[in-house]
């Protein structure tokens, strides 16, 4: 955890940065160098605060915890942040294992919008029925957030993802959808943080739902933590243990019944050192309803890796 700073100096309004000079700023300049720059954002001044502002890193909340990102839990925060993701899916949709790398961009534009842009580089699998394992791009996303509301102690955000069907349908790739997420994530007490939201998974398209099976869906995930230690305590600073809960319940008629999952994510996230951080996780208990065709356990939003690696760094 990190200490809260002093905001009573945050009472002068700052200065405006423009359009232009704000995603400049916001994606060049040193966003950790002046905290007194950030401001609380709220919902009524949604269209005038904040557009026309460079980025900052926003403080701790109110209890001191930092906002950090979890591994499958949703984000609620801005990032300027670059990610490399290593998972590893045993007997993948009962058919041989699965191993996949994805990059991830955080790329704020202003204090109201950024970018997440994921390149998955590799996903390499057997699909549903294949007997040999093929190794392609996946789909990438883009994924525009807006900042809807921010204090010391909560962030609201809004966020749509566009996936894109730039995979291959051998590996359950090759999906075109839409969807839009509300994301929070809130810390008032020591190092206790809550996160998460909720959705619709909209894919359209017929390779999309016809030949990869994927249903349209609501989702809804739930997180919480708690920091034991200070920042500069590496390589276990910022150590937080965490619990993520997701839900996917199919809202679609593409099949006699509707499925849902529920998954449980334990993991943890440590700073190694410098802009470097660790953060492995491990797939818990999953319970689901399964639907008479074989569709629902083909989705491929469903990631039913047992293990991942991330390795995280701040630009």
């Amino acid at each position: 955890m990190q200490q809260v700073p002093a905001l009573a100096q945050q009472q002068t309004p700052p200065p405006k940065d423009g359009l232009l000079g704000a995603i400049v700023k916001s994606l060049t300049g040193d966003v950790y160098a002046e905290p007194e720059r950030w401001r609380p954002l709220s919902f009524s001044g949604f269209f005038t605060e904040g557009w026309d502002e460079a980025w900052v890193s926003p403080p701790p909340g109110g209890g001191g915890a930092p906002r950090q990102g979890w591994l499958n839990a949703f984000d609620g925060v801005f990032y300027r942040l670059g990610i490399a993701t290593y998972g590893y899916a045993h007997n993948f949709v009962d058919n041989g294992n699965q191993n996949s790398g994805l990059l991830q961009f955080y790329l704020p534009f202003n204090r109201r919008f950024e970018f997440r842009v994921d390149i998955p580089a590799a996903v390499s699998n057997r699909g549903a029925t294949g007997k040999d394992y093929d190794t392609n791009f996946g789909d990438f996303t883009l994924v525009p957030r807006v900042i809807l509301s921010e204090t010391q102690n909560v962030t609201q955000s809004f966020n749509v993802a566009f996936r894109m069907p730039t995979g291959d349908t051998s590996n359950l790739n090759g999906v075109s959808a839409i969807t839009p997420t509300y994301e929070f994530w809130t810390n008032w007490w020591k190092g206790l943080v809550l996160r998460g939201g909720a959705g619709f998974f909209v894919p359209f398209g017929h390779q999309s739902i016809d030949e990869v099976g994927a249903r349209a869906s609501f989702v809804a995930n739930f997180a919480f933590g708690y920091y034991f230690t200070p920042h500069d305590l590496t390589p276990v600073g910022d150590l937080v243990f965490y619990l993520s809960t997701n839900l996917v319940q199919t809202i679609d008629n593409h099949d006699i019944r509707s499925t849902n999952t529920v998954s449980l994510t334990p993991g943890l996230r440590t700073h190694l050192g410098q802009n470097w951080y660790f953060l492995p996780r491990a797939c818990g208990p999953t319970w689901g309803r399964t639907g008479i065709s074989s569709a629902p356990s083909r989705c491929p939003w469903r990631r039913s890796s047992r293990s991942t690696i991330r390795c995280w760094v701040p630009s």
